[in-house]
């Protein structure tokens, strides 16, 4: 049976990442470790590894710190969906020339297709527009959550949720307000909180 909890599975990486990115703002190591760390409490990510070719009980665990960040690229766990099904995750952090942190938490498509047949080839596929919002609905809104328990901890400026939505977008584009018709979910801070504009399409 195929396991989407296997790290050496190359199979659960293949297929692009359905992420929540969050550009936390000007290049902080402080401000980047109290999001990583939230996010790791948010989400409930097990384990925290380096490497994603051997299983969590063939390596070391690392800290979950910028610096091992920075060392290996990503670092990976496992994670429990809003169905009870356990996948793969990973984060990585894209620290900007300009001077801007994002923080990039994600779940392999293909891991996620493993424990839903609804997934099937999104984005590339007939059904990856409104139909996929049937299984994306769940899914936006945990994302959406860890997103909001992560801004308790540090504000950002934005977090956009959906398929690899990095540098889809930026915050000064939006003039704080989300498109009408959404592709992606948008986490945008308002004054003294946090709005959550889901996707639609």
């Amino acid at each position: 049976m195929q396991d989407p909890t296997r790290f050496s599975d190359s199979e659960n990486w293949f297929g692009g990442f359905y992420e929540l990115a969050i550009k936390i703002g000007d290049t902080s190591d402080e401000r980047l470790q109290v999001a990583l760390s939230a996010l790791w409490r948010a989400a409930a990510i097990e384990g925290c590894y380096g490497r994603n070719d051997l299983e969590p009980n063939e390596q070391d665990e690392v800290p979950c710190t910028v610096s091992a960040l920075a060392e290996f690229g990503h670092l990976r766990g496992t994670v429990t969906l809003p169905t009870g099904q356990r996948v793969v995750c990973g984060c990585l952090a894209i620290r900007e020339d300009d001077g801007a942190d994002w923080l990039d938490f994600y779940l392999p498509m293909g891991a996620l297709e493993r424990v839903d047949e609804r997934i099937g080839g999104f984005p590339f596929d007939e059904s990856s527009g409104e139909a996929s919002l049937t299984w994306r609905h769940s899914v936006d809104n945990w994302l959406a959550s860890i997103g909001t328990s992560i801004f308790h901890e540090v504000q950002f400026r934005l977090g956009l949720i959906g398929f690899e939505t990095y540098g889809d977008v930026e915050a000064c584009q939006l003039n704080g307000a989300a498109p009408e018709e959404r592709w992606m979910g948008y986490l945008m801070p308002t004054d003294g909180g946090l709005r959550f504009d889901p996707a639609n399409r």
